[in-house]
């Protein structure tokens, strides 16, 4: 006998990617991408007030956040985590439980990865920092 249709797993949920470029100046970048391109903040304010963070969506399964290049390697879970030469980038994949991203860093790890930071809590929830073995950074997080 089959399942009724509410007694089945609800179908996963797609990742969402977040894309995340350093600047030197985050006014002028803000500007570029919400004036400039017309790009959308994930969060709008009235007027020309810049958010913190400064988070464009860019379409249902990828956005865009901008962070300054200060705090660039903070926020990736170390103080320097792109080798020399290597534009610093940190490509975000959003996951919905901490199991998932402990399983993710796990399996990045056994692939070759070199792990950046180990999963954790973080002041912007569970995640943990993986580089691929081109150096391109890989922060897994809760969806939260």
């Amino acid at each position: 006998m089959a399942a009724h249709p509410s007694q089945q797993d609800p179908a996963p949920r797609s990742p969402h990617v977040i894309v995340s470029l350093p600047t030197r100046d985050l006014e002028r970048a803000f500007h570029f991408y919400r004036e400039g391109l017309g790009f959308r903040l994930v969060a709008e304010l009235e007027g020309d007030a810049m958010p913190e963070p400064v988070h464009f969506s860019l379409n249902a399964g990828v956005s865009l956040m901008l962070i300054p290049t200060g705090g660039f390697g903070w926020v990736a879970g170390g103080n320097r985590v792109a080798e020399q030469g290597v534009s610093e980038c940190i490509l975000s994949l959003s996951l919905e439980t901490e199991a998932q991203i402990d399983a993710l860093i796990a399996r990045a790890r056994e692939a070759g990865a070199d792990i950046a930071a180990a999963p954790g809590q973080k002041p912007w929830g569970y995640s943990g920092t993986f580089k691929d073995p081109d150096g391109h950074v890989w922060m897994l997080q809760t969806a939260d």
